[in-house]
């Protein structure tokens, strides 16, 4: 026997059985212990996974409406070009409307469809009720063309409804 050996004393009182009874209780305590650090640790992973996807999610949000500003600056400029065409068919303004529209709508712009369709407080904004033979609440004239970046309505229709 060396120096750090441990003798241990059998007591006659403690049977094997009672023995092997307090281990069995020691354990299923301890694998309790263990399934909770696993749930905590399982949790806090998913909450971190649900961070990073959310952060990404709002920079990818970020770099997709960061013109939105630029792009309603110019907007009326994009009126002005549809206003002069309606007044006189000149094609160099023909070329430059359309070169206009191809860069905003590579940025994600596009048009809100107005006319004919149901009116939709999300897409449009009424101006004037008029009386029509079209259906009730269906839009009949656009007085100013709506836009969507990126499905979002950054300037809405604004439309005369049908009585």
């Amino acid at each position: 026997m060396t120096k750090g050996d441990k003798i241990e004393y059998i007591n006659e009182d403690n049977s094997i059985d009672d023995k092997i009874k307090r281990i069995k209780k020691k354990l299923k305590a301890c694998e309790k212990e263990r399934a909770e650090y696993l749930a905590g640790w399982q949790r806090a992973k998913a909450d971190l996974i649900n961070y990073k996807k959310e952060e990404e999610k709002k920079i990818s949000d970020y770099y997709k409406f960061a013109n939105e500003g630029l792009i309603l600056e110019i907007l009326p400029v994009l009126d002005s070009f549809e206003l002069a065409l309606n007044h006189d068919k000149n094609e160099g303004v023909q070329q430059l409307y359309n070169q206009l529209k191809n860069i905003l709508k590579n940025q994600g712009l596009e048009e809100i469809k107005a006319v004919g369709q149901p009116f939709n407080p999300e897409l449009h904004e009424s101006v004037e009720s008029v009386k029509s033979d079209k259906k009730p609440g269906t839009v009949v004239e656009e007085v100013q063309k709506g836009y969507k970046l990126h499905g979002k309505v950054i300037r809405p229709s604004r439309v005369k409804i049908s009585k």
